[in-house]
């Protein structure tokens, strides 16, 4: 997600700015980091009773001294959205031991810095996997069955006109390959193995006990597959996994479905294979520029576009709000975290 999901449900609210010299009761300190445009009431889901949340952004913080020492000493950092978390912001705060993040994506975070300093991280663990992956698989079957081209069609009045709409294809039986068999990749697998598909995959390394054959290679998973379905994460060695020669490989018939990040497929070279006709279609949650989207695609009935919401569910908004206030009170009760990240 580009922004925090937090930030539909949260609008209207508003922060109330901290100027206590010391923590009330010892309530522990929550650092909160987002962009300015960012505007949440997330006081209404991150209880005062329980944590003491320091805004930087916050018109009062600036003229508090007192609250910017406090930030100093702050042992946790929470990620509202994708802000940028740099070496210079942690920095800043020398204290933080514990980024959270509320969105599934870290590539806006430092992660290689967060290691080098000994600060764990959490994202939004599984909050929204299932959500993910059921509109991963619709957008599969919209394109492979052309229901949004379809309902334009009717919409339009072209089918009096032009008569019946030209055939879709079947999704039981494809070969299937998933780019990130993690949570949300193991549960698209789950889902597409039910219509009767069969799945292969990619991944940092091969999964143990995971039934399905593994490719080290993404242009081979890519040649012996009808699909691809991408839900990695967006990392140095990622960026652009989805090349040309991949999209070669694929070929004329061949489907491409992003959940993950924009910047995972060559969206260029992406938008003339479409254009041209040199893969069968795609469907599009992410892009590389967002809001921005090539025009290119928008002619293309072969292609189902969509804003980037396929985590946009009210039951994963409560879902990663319960994951945030889970992972605070983990590290501040010294506990396990409930969905830590591994720092390769």
């Amino acid at each position: 997600m580009s922004t925090s999901m937090a930030s539909s449900a949260e609008a209207g609210h508003h922060h109330q700015p901290v100027t206590n010299a010391t923590p009330p009761h010892n309530l522990p300190l929550v650092l909160i980091h987002r962009l300015p445009q960012v505007d949440l009431s997330y006081k209404s889901w991150l209880p005062a009773t329980k944590f003491l949340l320091l805004d930087p952004l916050d018109p009062s913080f600036s003229s508090s001294p007192s609250a910017q020492s406090l930030a100093r000493s702050a042992r946790v950092l929470v990620c509202i959205g994708s802000p940028p978390l740099s070496a210079n912001t942690l920095d800043r705060y020398p204290s933080v031991e514990c980024v959270v993040g509320s969105i599934a994506g870290l590539d806006h975070v430092d992660l290689s810095e967060c290691r080098r300093r000994g600060i764990t991280v959490t994202n939004a663990g599984d909050a929204f996997s299932a959500d993910v992956a059921d509109y991963t698989v619709a957008l599969l079957i919209d394109v492979l069955r052309r229901v949004s081209a379809s309902n334009r069609y009717v919409r339009a009045g072209t089918w009096p006109v032009k008569g019946e709409y030209p055939l879709g294809s079947k999704l039981g039986g494809k070969q299937i390959g998933i780019i990130g068999l993690g949570s949300i990749g193991s549960m698209i697998a789950k889902r597409l193995e039910a219509f009767g598909c069969s799945i292969s995959y990619n991944s940092r390394t091969k999964k143990p006990h995971v039934p399905f054959p593994f490719y080290e290679n993404v242009h081979d998973l890519a040649t012996n597959s009808d699909a691809l379905i991408i839900c990695c994460a967006l990392t140095n060695k990622t960026h652009h996994l989805i090349n040309k020669d991949v999209m070669s490989a694929l070929g004329k018939e061949g489907v491409i479905v992003n959940v993950g990040r924009g910047a995972l497929i060559d969206e260029k070279e992406l938008v003339q294979f479409l254009v041209r006709g040199d893969i069968g279609g795609a469907g599009l949650d992410v892009y590389e520029n967002e809001p921005i989207v090539p025009r290119e695609l928008f002619g293309l009935d072969n292609v189902v576009l969509s804003p980037h919401r396929a985590v946009a569910t009210p039951e994963a908004i409560l879902a990663l709000q319960e994951g945030v206030r889970a992972n605070l009170e983990a590290f501040f009760a010294n506990k396990p975290l409930v969905s830590p990240v591994e720092l390769e």
